[in-house]
């Protein structure tokens, strides 16, 4: 008992409820880059692939140079992320997890800020575009090292797979179902209320609460399971 009062690891949000809450944020991140910024994905890489053909294609409403914005920072993102991970690989997995999710609260304010100041600037488009890409690059490092099965907080395609799959009437046992479902509905609850706030309240506001829950996080984060 007293190890585990002692234990850093053991105190806060476990790291399942905070993957979730970062799922909600990565909703509330592409309701902004998709309605608001010209058809791009900022968190879903793998919607904006297909996007990046549709716009090479010549397709309305749909740009190259955003989506190729997206894409490198993104990247970049996931670079940095990668050499966090490598540099903090044999400390506390709480102190890599808050890490993480301050630097991704300190970069989406930032947006939010640029998106308060100058909501229909060019620079504002392309600031909150490589931002938060960056920011979801880093954050999808991180998470895809911390290995937490179902909880990949911005794609879905093989969540809903193994949803189907495993479950019973797939011939399954369906014991990850609660967990994948939980994932599902967290990804639909925060594009829900992004495109709400993004239609009637424009960009700033959702980009706002997108920065506090990965800042609350990264105060109350614990390393468990």
């Amino acid at each position: 008992m007293t190890t585990q009062t002692h234990d850093p690891e053991s105190r806060g949000l476990r790291l399942v409820p905070a993957l979730l809450s970062l799922t909600v944020v990565s909703g509330l991140i592409d309701a902004v880059s998709y309605l608001g910024l010209g058809h791009v994905f900022t968190a879903n890489m793998t919607g904006n692939v297909v996007v990046l053909g549709f716009a090479a294609a010549g397709a309305p409403g749909f740009s190259v140079p955003h989506t190729l914005t997206s894409l490198c920072c993104f990247l970049a993102g996931a670079v940095t992320g990668g050499r966090t991970a490598v540099r903090l690989a044999d400390g506390s997995r709480r102190t890599w997890a808050r890490a993480t999710f301050t630097a991704e609260a300190v970069l989406t304010a930032a947006c939010a800020a640029a998106a308060f100041a100058a909501p229909h600037a060019t620079a504002t488009t392309y600031t909150v575009i490589a931002v938060t890409a960056f920011a979801m690059g880093l954050r999808n490092a991180t998470v895809r090292r911390l290995g937490i099965a179902d909880l990949t907080t911005t794609v879905l395609t093989m969540t809903l797979t193994g949803l189907a799959a495993d479950s019973r009437l797939g011939g399954g046992a369906g014991r990850h179902s609660p967990r994948r479902t939980a994932s599902v509905l967290a990804m639909a609850a925060g594009a829900l209320l992004g495109a709400w706030l993004v239609l009637h309240q424009g960009l700033a506001l959702p980009l706002l609460i997108a920065a506090l829950v990965p800042a609350t996080l990264a105060a109350t984060t614990s390393g468990r399971e």
